[in-house]
């Protein structure tokens, strides 16, 4: 039994072919990978320039003085010695960064005004409303703002990029001043509630025995009141001050045109082989209606 052999498919393009339409082509080719760099060139050097502001800090836990026995209920890391993933008062005070209480909190700030001049008339053209909402300024604050954690210490860096360099420290500035105050209101208001009701407990008990424990629970409490007021930090502890740099760098314009350089050679190669495969097609299909004629 004889197998039937198929016929090459005589609109795939060998190797052969396509060095040939290269070798055709070479000067168009050349053209259009010297535009299509031209042309990205063009936007990278329009791309606007952005100062980054940094700061580092640690989990307030890790201090010397052991806030984290007295505001936290559990350890910093539980998870093993692997988890990096922060806990306590640190956890909130991340999550504060990039909430809609902070982005509202910014609205009352010179980013607002300074986005407000820069982005109004393409939100005005977009949606029809050139006003700046606390939903663009939560947008801003998921794409300017960097939390990154460093993998052989417990600090964490925090970045902020804007046009602005001035603007760009006072914001991150804001937000850690903010987000350390909001996580110190609530526990005093959770402290202040505790000793209220103790307090209260205090005053209708009768027991001695009882009154003994409540008397505890609310030194307790009153030592954790007197940490809050003594304690310069009790989310985030500033390990670098909030500086920003001297000249923009963002973005890396030097690395950006050299990456583009190789990418526009490899999309005019691609465009060339699309460009014979589909002449070869044409000239297949050509054939057979001549060949059935």
């Amino acid at each position: 039994m004889t197998g039937v052999r198929h016929a090459p498919d005589s609109s795939w393009v060998g190797m052969g072919d396509l060095r040939g339409a290269l070798f055709v082509w070479r000067r168009w080719l050349g053209l259009v990978v010297l535009a299509l760099y031209l042309t990205g060139a063009c936007l990278i050097q329009l791309w606007p320039r952005q100062y980054v502001a940094t700061m580092i800090v640690a989990p307030a836990e890790t201090a010397a003085i052991a806030t984290s026995q007295i505001l936290t209920a559990g350890p910093l890391f539980g998870g093993g010695l692997l988890d990096q993933r922060p806990g306590g008062n640190f956890a909130v005070y991340l999550a504060v960064l990039r909430s809609a209480d902070a982005a509202a909190m910014l609205m009352q700030h010179d980013i607002a005004r300074d986005m407000q001049q820069r982005g109004g008339w393409l939100r005005g053209l977009l949606d029809g409303g050139g006003a700046l909402s606390r939903d663009d300024m939560q947008r801003f604050l998921e794409r300017a703002l960097a939390i990154t954690s460093a993998r052989q210490t417990v600090t964490w860096t925090l970045e902020l990029a804007h046009p602005d360099r001035r603007v760009a420290l006072s914001t991150l500035q804001h937000l850690h001043d903010f987000a350390e105050a909001l996580v110190r209101a609530g526990l005093r208001d959770t402290v202040a509630r505790r000793v209220q009701i103790l307090q209260t407990q205090i005053a209708a008990e009768t027991d001695l025995f009882q009154r003994q424990v409540l008397y505890e629970l609310l030194a307790q409490q009153q030592r954790f009141a007197l940490v809050l007021a003594a304690d310069e930090a009790v989310a985030a502890r500033v390990v670098s001050a909030a500086s920003v740099e001297e000249a923009p760098s963002r973005p890396n314009r030097a690395l950006l045109l050299m990456l583009w350089a190789p990418g526009a050679a490899l999309l005019t190669l691609a465009g060339a082989a699309l460009t014979a495969a589909r002449r070869r097609q044409a000239r297949a299909r050509h054939s057979q209606v001549h060949a059935h004629v």
